[in-house]
């Protein structure tokens, strides 16, 4: 039997977590930096980048690369990709943690523009950097695909229809992922979070004083969890733990009901 400790250990491998200099994918990465991994930080301002990924490398002693990517850019993907390989010879692990919800929005009142752009990122952008990594991953034997949702993609909120509308969309393409490349050998997972205390909710309580308390009756555990919490769901899904788990969602909610 393998040992338990060996389950969760990423030592050798290459992850690369996007939108990672804030947040839960800034918990993620130090968590896998932490757990052996390799790590390239991606988010859209490169000094963003090269400051997480210092600040990482000095707590954690491991390799951590800064690279500017905004995955809203469907074009600039591939490229970026080609970067990694070529500095890190292969990778292993993707976490799709980039996305965006920049303001309140509801179904009569949501403009075009603003529904696009949050699809782009939060769809679209999973969808091209997993395009791009997946024959990576299978020329190197296999590997992990993690997709950060959301409790907002089953019952999205009255002021944040297009996000839980992008969130919805996530769970679909997810199984399409893991059905398809399951041959490759590519594991496709999606974490779906509750609140969390992110620079994102942060901010729609500035815009809506009270947003945060609302958000805490949600789950049974009556709270908004701290970004750390996101850690051991991530490197569950990212590790050998999980081997036999492919096209499923998790959720870390604190009890909230799909």
């Amino acid at each position: 039997m393998t040992d338990p400790g060996e389950l969760f250990d990423l030592a050798g491998q290459v992850a690369i977590v996007t939108g990672s200099t804030r947040g839960l994918g800034r918990a993620i990465a130090e968590g896998f930096s932490r757990a052996g991994a390799s790590v390239v930080v991606t988010s859209r301002k490169q000094d963003g980048c090269d400051a997480v990924a210092a600040e990482i490398s000095k707590a954690t002693g491991r390799d951590v690369i800064g690279l500017a990517c905004h995955v809203g850019d469907w074009e600039a993907i591939p490229g970026v990709v080609e970067q990694i390989v070529k500095a890190c010879g292969h990778i292993d692990i993707l976490v799709n943690n980039a996305g965006i919800n920049p303001t309140l929005q509801s179904v009569s009142t949501v403009e075009l523009d603003l529904w696009r752009k949050i699809f782009s990122v939060n769809v679209e952008g999973t969808l091209r950097m997993s395009q791009c990594v997946a024959p990576v991953m299978r020329d190197g034997g296999g590997g992990s695909i993690v997709n950060i949702g959301s409790m907002e993609g089953y019952a999205a909120t009255p002021i944040s229809v297009a996000y839980g509308a992008s969130k919805a969309a996530l769970r679909h393409l997810t199984v399409s992922m893991a059905n398809e490349w399951a041959p490759w050998g590519i594991r496709v997972n999606i974490l779906s979070p509750g609140p969390f205390a992110t620079e994102m909710i942060t901010a729609f309580e500035a815009q809506q004083p009270g947003t945060m308390a609302l958000l805490a009756e949600g789950p049974s555990q009556k709270r908004v969890a701290d970004v750390s919490e996101i850690v051991g769901p991530a490197l569950y899904l990212a590790s050998k733990a999980s081997s036999f788990v492919t096209g499923d969602d998790i959720t870390v909610s604190g009890g909230m009901r799909k």
